[in-house]
């Protein structure tokens, strides 16, 4: 075994209701203190796959019926979620799923729970160093906070369980430019700061690559293409089909290609 790898999935499949199959095969590797990047299109398996680690596919009538998810070299596929949680294992859902009528304060410490009675303020300290329009708004509802303020809310809300495996679901979703390159700075600094690995599930794959070290590509439940972050921006399928250039810096967009067929090197 692989000491420095803290998640695998090897070849696991994932089905809902006994008769849909999201995930086929479906095998990859996170090293500890590293950020991962999954790339895909909606619908390609990315959530599902988040899904599938964090253990909240049975809540949605689905599980993993092949394969292994090993953590630090054990098993836990189909683990009730909140024993997932107690190894460590935290998922930011896609959407910022905030509690409206708690205060922001209070969203932050129900991060908590997992160390329920242990000291929390050193921790709310560093998640106000990490956001600081947190820390202004630390006294308001959160129903009534902007898209940015929530997402740095979930965001520090899992780091109030102090995570080892982090695993974001579209950090990016409905941001505005500007907010998406101070979450996406802040992730990295989280990174580079705390040691968090994190899995991140991002279809902005420009930003994604930036601060990755390492990315998979997926496509219908499989994954089609994986290489460090740096090749991967550097690989034309990629340009092409996910970053929304070509060889000749045309403008494209991969969801009106139906098909392509890849270079051989990838297979």
């Amino acid at each position: 075994m692989n000491h420095n790898i803290i998640l695998q999935l090897n070849n696991i499949s994932v089905v809902y209701s006994d008769v849909i199959q999201v995930l086929k095969g479906v095998s990859l590797q996170i090293p500890k203190g590293q950020i991962i990047s999954l790339l895909g299109a909606n619908g390609a398996g990315k959530t599902t796959t988040l899904k599938a680690i964090s253990g909240l596919l049975k809540p949605e009538n689905g599980k993993v019926t092949e394969g292994m998810i090993t953590y630090d070299g054990q098993p836990i596929q189909n683990s009730a979620p909140e024993i997932i949680t107690r190894k460590g294992i935290i998922q930011v859902l896609e959407g910022r799923q905030e509690f409206k009528y708690l205060t922001i304060e209070e969203n932050l410490r129900v991060g908590t729970a997992t160390r329920w009675g242990k000291p929390y303020k050193k921790d709310l300290g560093l998640v106000y160093d990490y956001f600081p329009a947190l820390l202004k708004r630390k006294s308001a509802l959160a129903g009534y906070c902007s898209g940015g303020e929530l997402q740095m809310l979930v965001i520090g809300r899992a780091l109030m369980a102090h995570p080892s495996l982090l695993l974001l679901d579209e950090p990016s979703l409905g941001l505005a430019p500007l907010l998406v390159s101070e979450i996406f700075r802040i992730i990295r600094r989280i990174n580079r700061e705390q040691q968090t690995t994190l899995l991140i599930v991002e279809q902005n794959a420009s930003m994604a690559l930036q601060i990755a070290h390492f990315g998979y590509v997926m496509e219908n439940g499989k994954i089609v293409l994986e290489s460090k972050a740096s090749d991967l921006k550097e690989n034309p399928d990629v340009k092409e089909f996910y970053l929304g250039t070509s060889s000749t810096e045309e403008l494209k967009d991969y969801r009106e290609i139906k098909s392509y067929k890849r270079r051989k090197r990838w297979l």
